[in-house]
């Protein structure tokens, strides 16, 4: 469900701070005047620039954050690393990457690459040429789809000189032939989703929907649920059915999952916030500190306490 800032649900209701683009920008874009070359009025809304361009005007590192849109990066040489929820994902030339609305991502490196980037709010779909449909059709826009796409020769053929139109449009006139920027980009994006491959495609449809209602359920409700049989009551199926089905699609059981869900929250409020680690444990559902502080380390090797002692000397 998106709510009315284009969020997945649950996300407005945590103290982890939400980037707008405006925002984002005044606090991890150098406030050079190159920027304001790059990013036309209505920015908010929808820009598209050279990969190599921003990069180099990006304050490093950029720690875990969420956005309020979408972003997606397409590279023509080179590679691009970045951290996109528990998972850290490279990309090289003819693939993409993409960052849905409300998934927390972070990127600590200055990656030698070439290529384009795209951030776009869902009126950019929705609108003269698309429909409300069209979201439902673009799994990669949902933070439980499979954020590399790898397109391939062909395809790469078709995106390059769309992406190319896109950037001459939008450099030369902004927003203000909005129409033609729409229908450009839509294109765009359907062409990529015939690239486009679940990360569970060849495996069994129930099983595969099952996954994704969890995922979902985990990134929207994680502060209220951490047991495997709160999310199998969600589902109106046994834990025994849920394990199997996420263990069968994923390779790691529901319990991994919520726990790594937890910790990914807590690293974006200490990172974020000034709230101490009991509070910290709090925000995220655990009122037992010294079982967070375990938690925590299991999956970190540190403490929090340690990790933010880390952030604090970086």
């Amino acid at each position: 469900m998106i709510n009315a800032l284009n969020l997945p649900a649950g996300v407005m209701k945590s103290k982890i701070k939400t980037y707008s683009v405006e925002t984002f920008r005044e606090s991890y874009i150098q406030p050079e005047q190159r920027i304001d070359t790059l990013l036309k009025a209505d920015f908010g809304k929808f820009f598209i620039v050279k990969v190599e361009e921003l990069i180099r005007l990006i304050k490093l590192p950029v720690p875990p954050v969420r956005s309020t849109n979408h972003t997606l990066i397409y590279l023509t040489e080179g590679e691009a690393i970045m951290t996109i929820g528990s998972e850290t994902h490279t990309i090289f030339k003819d693939e993409c990457l993409v960052v849905p609305a409300g998934q927390v991502f972070s990127f600590a490196s200055l990656d030698l690459n070439k290529g384009y980037l795209c951030n776009f709010h869902n009126d950019m779909i929705i609108g003269k040429f698309g429909k409300a449909e069209l979201l439902k059709d673009f799994e990669f826009l949902r933070v439980w789809g499979n954020p590399r796409i790898t397109l391939g020769d062909q395809i790469s053929s078709y995106v390059l000189p769309l992406f190319k139109r896109l950037l001459n449009e939008y450099t030369e006139h902004g927003l203000t032939n909005l129409a033609i920027i729409q229908s450009y980009f839509v294109a765009l994006l359907c062409e990529i989703n015939q690239a486009y491959k679940p990360m569970s495609a060849s495996l069994q449809t129930n099983a595969v929907t099952i996954t994704n209602r969890f995922k979902e359920l985990l990134f929207s409700s994680l502060k209220t649920n951490h047991r495997v049989t709160d999310y199998a009551s969600l589902l109106n199926i046994t834990p025994n059915h849920l394990n199997k089905s996420v263990r069968a699609i994923t390779g790691k059981s529901p319990t991994k999952w919520i726990d790594e869900a937890i910790v990914l929250e807590a690293k974006v409020l200490l990172h974020q916030s000034p709230l101490s680690i009991s509070e910290v444990a709090a925000e995220v559902g655990i009122f037992d500190a010294s079982y967070f502080s375990r938690l925590f380390k299991k999956y970190e090797g540190v403490t929090p306490l340690q990790f933010r002692q880390m952030i604090e000397k970086s």
